[in-house]
Formats: C-alpha cells, structure tokens, sequence
C-alpha cells in the first residue's frame, strides 16, 4: 500500500516539474516593425512553444483601442508617448515600460535609381506625389513632417503629399507606384525593391519605439516571455539586421 502511495507521490511531482503548459501572447505591434517582429515571433516561439499573435497597425489607433479594452498583453509602439500615456493610464504592468528600437526614416523610390543626395531630390520637387504616414497617428509620419519643415520645404510640398493611415499604407503607396516618392521607415527600404536615402538624424526628433507590457499580460506567462526575450540578444540582433539601433 505504502509502495503504491511513493510511486503517485513521484508521478504528481514529476508531473509537477514537467515544462509550463503552451500559452498565447497578443501583441499589437507598430506597422513599421512588422518584418522584425515576425522574425521574432518565430524565433520566440520556437524557444518556449508559446504562440505569439501579432497584430499590425498605427500606434495612435493601437493606444485608443486598448483604453477601450482591446485584448492585447503586449503593446510595441513606434514612438515614447503612447507607451508613456498607457503607463500613466494605469494600462501597464508596472514598471515594464522600455526601449525596444530607435528607428530611421528613408527617402525611398520604386524606380528611377540610386538616391545619392534625397534632400535635393525634394527640393527639385520632380514628382507628382510624396507619400507620408498620418503624422497625427503615425510617429513616422510626424518625423517626416519634420524633416519636410527643417528642410524648408514643407509648405512648398504640402499640395504633393499623399497621407497613408499607417506607415505600411504609406510604403505600399511609394512601392506600388501611387506615389513616385515615400518618406518610410529604413526597415521597410532595406526589405523592398527600389532605392533609398538615410535621412539624417538631424533632421527630425529621434524616433525611439518603446513596449509596454500591458497590465492584461501581467499574469501570462507567455507575454512576461516575450517581453523579456525581446530584450534579449537573439532579439536584438534581428533589430539591428533591419536598420533599427538596439539599446
């Protein structure tokens, strides 16, 4: 009797230190950090057997849906401040708020070569339409505005501009030929067929993209995974391979 009572005993706790069941994170991810973040799911769940969902649109959008209670455990934004308005929401688990990437904004065409100089090629203003994110909604689109006003150029643009929702919207504008120009994030130039110009630095304020985790992912394991796993090397070294500084 003894005997049988040890062996369940050993089973229930072989059982008990066998590997965490296989969770789900949701992840509302900024539309510039699409690729990344497939690539990084992919590695993620291949490490933990976790299953990443991600969804992909513009940080200003992605920040009003979760204050109406989108189901999201983790959120990447493409700039500081939505990251920073969901902590002071009470949105966040606390103290989980961190830089995840700095990206760069690119001058990019479909055809008509290699860009050696893009600042001379908006002041030419050869070119029916540039296309631009939503600056309202869009951190990338309020980088270009402001490489477009440091330039001098913003007013003498401005009948020129085509406004996509989200900085995809706007690189599929620019790489199907609706705009001959886009000012887009350097990840979607690296990964598209056409040419492009690194804008400088100075021309607009740095573009650091922040995560939260959101206080829905507070007790899911699977989210507290992936968000220490994007901080990690595999992470970022996938980052810095599509044009974003790491921190």
């Amino acid at each position: 009797m003894w005997r049988n009572v040890f062996i369940t005993l050993l089973a229930l706790m072989a059982l008990s230190a066998g590997p965490a069941r296989a969770a789900e994170v949701r992840v509302a991810t900024a539309a510039n950090f699409t690729e990344p973040a497939r690539e990084i799911a992919r590695l993620f769940e291949a490490r933990t057997g976790h299953k990443v969902v991600l969804s992909f649109g513009s940080s200003g959008q992605f920040y009003a849906q979760i204050r109406q209670g989108a189901p999201f455990d983790v959120f990447l934004s493409a700039d500081v401040e939505r990251a920073r308005q969901a902590e002071a929401s009470g949105l966040t688990a606390p103290g989980r708020r961190f830089t995840y990437a700095t990206g760069r904004l690119a001058l990019y065409r479909r055809s008509g070569g290699p860009i050696a100089d893009g600042a001379a090629v908006l002041r030419a203003g050869a070119f029916d339409k540039l296309a631009i994110a939503d600056p309202a909604t869009a951190p990338y689109g309020q980088a270009a505005v402001q490489t477009l006003r440091r330039l001098g150029l913003h007013e003498a643009l401005a009948p020129k501009l085509v406004q996509g929702g989200s900085i995809t919207q706007t690189y599929q504008f620019a790489a199907t030929g609706a705009a001959e120009l886009g000012l887009v994030a350097l990840s979607q130039a690296i990964g598209g067929r056409g040419d492009y110009w690194i804008v400088p630095e100075r021309l607009h304020d740095p573009i650091d993209q922040q995560a939260v985790l959101l206080r829905r992912g507070a007790a899911n394991p699977a989210a507290i995974g992936f968000v220490e796993f994007l901080q990690g090397p595999q992470a970022k070294a996938v980052i810095r391979r599509y044009g974003y500084q790491a921190p």
